[in-house]
């Protein structure tokens, strides 16, 4: 007599491969993760870290995250401190618009200053050329805050005459969202102040 349904047996022989089958396949899964766990901790423990100069332990993803910040935090103050003393009578406007996105209130007060003093004035009346000759500024770190002094020097073109100046400026850096192409470092000047201006000769 025949029957619809398949010889008990075989079903359950099937039933039992696929069980065997699926734990097989979780005893082998669980296997590779457990290397690969101990791969990746073995890895890490070998070179996820670096030390610092007091001897204590950084995480090396913290080192790359603050070297980056150092290298754009120098290239922002580069581009400010050529847009903001890098003038004369053509550019002047251009350049001060673009040093104002990379700097908070404090900037903008200082320019304003300069513009109540006549600095600007006297740039289009005389055709003076105000040129950057050199950058260089340090970044300090304070419990994740950052200060920088940076030493700018320029000369004022006058025509017969040349003046080079040095100029010591301070102040913080914070992050703030990447606003291209304003804003290309994602860093805002913060308590800006001119600290010292020196002038260093004077050619004929």
């Amino acid at each position: 007599m025949k029957t619809p349904y398949k010889n008990i047996y075989n079903v359950l022989k099937l039933n039992r491969f696929i069980v065997l089958a699926v734990v097989v396949c979780a005893f082998l899964a669980s296997t590779f993760s457990v290397w690969m766990a101990f791969t990746t901790h073995k890895s890490a423990i070998n070179s996820a870290f670096a030390i610092n100069t007091d001897g204590s332990i950084i995480p090396l993803k913290l080192v790359t995250q603050k070297e980056n910040f150092r290298v754009e935090a120098l290239a922002h103050l580069e581009l400010f401190h050529n847009y903001f003393y890098n003038i004369d009578a053509s550019n002047y406007e251009r350049n001060l618009e673009k040093a104002l996105w990379l700097g908070n209130s404090s900037v903008d007060n200082l320019y304003r200053q300069k513009k109540a003093d006549g600095v600007y004035n006297r740039l289009l009346q005389y055709s003076l050329v105000q040129k950057v000759l050199s950058i260089d500024s340090k970044i300090i770190e304070n419990n994740g805050s950052y200060s920088f002094t940076t030493t700018t020097i320029f000369e004022i073109n006058r025509g017969s005459i040349i003046d080079t100046y040095e100029l010591v400026s301070t102040g913080n850096l914070i992050m703030v969202n990447r606003n291209f192409p304003n804003n290309p470092h994602g860093l805002l000047i913060t308590d800006y102040f001119e600290n010292t201006l020196k002038k260093l000769n004077n050619e004929n």
